[in-house]
């Protein structure tokens, strides 16, 4: 994540990839239910009251893993912006809900902060961050990648200081998605993210 790229240059891009502009999601297998994760406040991260999605193995491919999440993504209304891997400091965002596609090797993380939950993710996993929530990277292989995607109109900052109020605010005023960047409108985030945001 430590390179932006020009997010319109990126989405026509992948526009222009995917397949008879069908939606790649109508053509993909419904995944099982997202592993829900729930971290309150802890030291200087804020977190958030809305639940951390975790999909375990919600793509498989023998072909470029890389790019499906890319159409999955944008097909589900969550352009990708970007190719990388996780900082290894803790940080949040305060501007954006992200989703992280572990496109190949994995990778030991932390949400939450410092001393919070620690998880391993392998290629194929995906894991959905409303904003505010911490997150880490502890170790990773060498060939670690993952693709971050935003909902559209969403841009991503990084915090790695307490929240202000301003910055609690702006969380609030963060929109809640409409769509599951696995699943679609009919997928298990619009539903499972009701509750009121930090």
């Amino acid at each position: 994540m430590t390179k932006r790229i020009d997010r319109r240059q990126f989405a026509a891009g992948i526009a222009a990839a995917s397949v008879g502009g069908r939606a790649l999601a109508s053509s993909s297998p419904a995944p099982a239910p997202p592993q829900q994760l729930h971290l309150k406040p802890n030291g200087w991260m804020p977190n958030n009251t809305l639940p951390v999605l975790l999909y375990r193995n919600a793509l498989s491919s023998t072909g470029d893993l890389a790019a499906e999440m890319e159409r999955l993504f944008t097909a589900n209304k969550w352009p990708p912006q970007w190719r990388n891997g996780v900082y290894s400091f803790h940080h949040y965002h305060s501007t954006a809900h992200e989703v992280l596609g572990f496109a190949a090797g994995h990778a030991d993380l932390v949400l939450g902060g410092e001393g919070g939950q620690a998880l391993t993710v392998h290629a194929g996993d995906v894991l959905v961050l409303p904003a505010g929530t911490g997150h880490c990277r502890i170790s990773a292989s060498d060939d670690f990648l993952v693709i971050g995607a935003y909902p559209e109109d969403e841009h991503w900052d990084i915090c790695r200081t307490a929240a202000t109020p301003e910055i609690l605010e702006r969380m609030r005023r963060v929109r809640f998605p409409a769509s599951d960047p696995i699943a679609g409108s009919s997928g298990p985030l619009p539903k499972l993210w009701v509750s009121p945001t930090v």
